[in-house]
């Protein structure tokens, strides 16, 4: 198992505290620092089942200097979205834990977490 996490936000805190009190084997990839490349971003959204635009954070600054809101959200537009991702990390959305059973998850609440943990 690892998550993907951000040190300064609260959910990712969160979800470590609770992986920890769960006794969870896990591995913590800070991805502001080890960035994703796109082959990594398109495997996340593989197993998280959802497309790149679900997983960005569009109120952060860079994603308004991007214009991310006028983007298309269709195929043809998919891997600029993961382009994106890859090249301004702070855009993905955290924390996200990917499960032992090959999924992945969300995880911004406790319910998410104990998601990935069952699996």
């Amino acid at each position: 198992m690892e998550i993907w996490i951000n040190p300064a936000c609260s959910k990712c805190r969160s979800a470590v505290d609770l992986l920890d009190a769960e006794g969870a084997d896990y591995t913590v990839r800070r991805y502001l620092e080890d960035v994703p490349s796109p082959e990594e971003i398109r495997a996340v959204l593989d197993r998280l089942g959802l497309e790149p635009w679900d997983i960005t954070r569009t109120q952060e600054a860079a994603a308004k200097e991007l214009g991310l809101k006028d983007w298309p959200r269709d195929a043809d537009a998919r891997e600029r979205w993961v382009a994106a991702l890859s090249e301004h990390p702070k855009l993905i959305q955290r924390p996200i834990i990917t499960a032992d059973d090959g999924t992945a998850v969300v995880g911004r609440t406790d319910d998410a977490v104990r998601d990935a943990l069952s699996r």
